[in-house]
């Protein structure tokens, strides 16, 4: 299954007394699409700018985070559950910088969505993203 949906590159910005706010460049099929957008957090920030740039009409069910080294530049490894007509995945995603494993693990779920999607429209045309 080759990924539809790949993170090009992002940034994340939050503090205190500011908006936090995500410039997130993707490709998808081919195409390079980058958008801004604000969240409750920079995790959040990411997702929903990614969201918006899918046109995901997805549910986030389930978001952890655990590390999987030790020490201050332990990595993390984030698990996610996304639902969306009637179909739910997980996907995971490993960094050392938390918020970029969060955007792996949202993406991969993300694929796994469209590529189900696509195994049920056999037949049809290639499942339409954006």
């Amino acid at each position: 299954m080759a990924d539809r949906i790949t993170l090009k590159s992002f940034h994340a910005a939050s503090g205190t007394d500011q908006v936090p706010t995500a410039t997130v460049e993707l490709e998808i099929d081919g195409r390079t699409i980058v958008q801004t957008g604000t969240g409750d957090g920079p995790v959040d920030a990411v997702y929903r700018t990614i969201a918006a740039i899918t046109q995901t009409k997805s549910t986030l069910l389930m978001y952890v985070v655990k590390a999987i080294t030790g020490g201050t530049d332990a990595q993390g490894e984030v698990s996610v559950k996304v639902q969306e007509d009637g179909r739910t995945v997980s996907g995971h995603g490993a960094d050392t910088d938390i918020i970029m494993a969060s955007a792996r693990a949202y993406l991969n779920a993300l694929n796994k969505l469209l590529y189900l999607a696509g195994k049920q429209a056999q037949g049809e045309q290639k499942v339409n993203l954006i």
